[in-house]
């Protein structure tokens, strides 16, 4: 028994990592393929240790009797291909920006709130929320349950797989050509990103804010509990790959570190690594590869009544994109759909 699996934008960085987390977790699969745009037809993605596929065309694909698909193509991509993979019987987890408002479409951290699934029947479609707001949640979520967050202030310290291959190969041509007095090119980012700090991503908005800021708000809401308030400045920092936030919350009931420790301990996906020494702490360097959001230096703020603060540290290719998405895929097999006899 398994499911007919479609990787959409698979010869991207998320993509490659799906392919690569759905052979991990030996994902039940009857059949799978790579789809990806017309000019990346023919190439070749590895697809655990042992295949390789030829990804096809997603434009006309056809995705009568396909089951799931795991799809990050970008948002107008899916804007147009999500809705008919969709009509066509195939349940979509969208890794883009596109349908994550959307009130018909839930929004989901399988961890913090997996009766959100139930609503995927309303358009056949389920969003996987912004990398930065996954482990953010994923933090605030024990904490909510045993303390009520009142208010959080968040400032990102975001890795440049972010914003894709293209923004990886500019920090590093930017940094060999510093070393060599080459002039900075800059096409992916407004400023030099190379030993430097960029605290814009997205577009601005009226407010002065950036869309990557709003998003961490309204995910935050959607996802956990519309009453919370958020505040986040969001950076890009000239790391390769792994988010750190350095987060903020103020509780209506008080919250002691040593709970707020052994809370966090108990969740799944979560690791405490917060000795109160040298190296006692998680950077996103040793994130990278692991499936777990890290929190250390947790401690009271005593500017407020019933503040904490803590750090949080997550591989955003991983639980902020490929592995939330493919931990739904597993949720929604084991709660809403049936396998097909091989």
């Amino acid at each position: 028994m398994g499911y007919k699996v479609a990787v959409i934008g698979a010869t991207g960085n998320v993509g490659h990592e799906i392919l690569s987390i759905l052979a991990e977790r030996k994902f039940p699969i009857s059949d799978i393929v790579a789809l990806a745009s017309e000019s990346s037809t023919g190439k070749q993605v590895s697809f655990g240790d042992d295949q390789v596929l030829t990804v096809q065309a997603l434009k006309g694909f056809d995705f009568t009797g396909w089951d799931i698909a795991l799809s990050s193509p970008g948002a107008q991509v899916s804007a147009e291909y999500a809705p008919v993979a969709a009509r066509a019987g195939c349940v979509v987890i969208d890794n883009t920006s596109c349908f994550r408002m959307d009130p018909d479409v839930p929004l989901v951290v399988p961890e913090v709130n997996p009766g959100a699934l139930a609503g995927h029947t309303r358009k056949g479609i389920i969003a996987n929320p912004n990398c930065s707001t996954i482990q953010m949640v994923m933090a605030l979520k024990p904490l909510h349950d045993l303390a009520r967050i009142r208010r959080v202030v968040v400032a990102t310290y975001q890795s440049v797989s972010g914003g894709g291959k293209a923004a990886m190969d500019e920090l590093f041509n930017q940094t060999r050509g510093i070393y060599v007095n080459d002039p900075v090119v800059k096409e992916k980012f407004t400023k030099q990103i190379a030993f430097n700090v960029i605290p814009h991503i997205d577009v601005f908005m009226d407010d002065g804010s950036t869309k990557e800021e709003w998003k961490m708000v309204v995910e935050t809401k959607k996802i956990l509990d519309p009453k919370i308030t958020v505040h986040a400045t969001c950076v890009r920092v000239p790391v390769f790959i792994g988010h750190s936030e350095a987060i903020n919350i103020e509780t209506e009931q008080p919250l002691s570190v040593e709970d707020a420790r052994a809370a966090l301990r108990a969740f799944p996906g979560v690791t405490v690594v917060d000795h109160r020494a040298d190296e006692g702490y998680v950077t996103p360097v040793e994130s990278v590869g692991d499936d777990q959001v890290f929190i250390s230096r947790v401690r009271t703020d005593p500017t407020i009544d019933n503040g904490l603060a803590f750090w949080c540290v997550s591989d955003n290719l991983r639980k902020g994109a490929a592995l939330n998405a493919v931990q739904i895929a597993e949720r929604l097999i084991r709660d809403h759909l049936t396998a097909r006899a091989a």
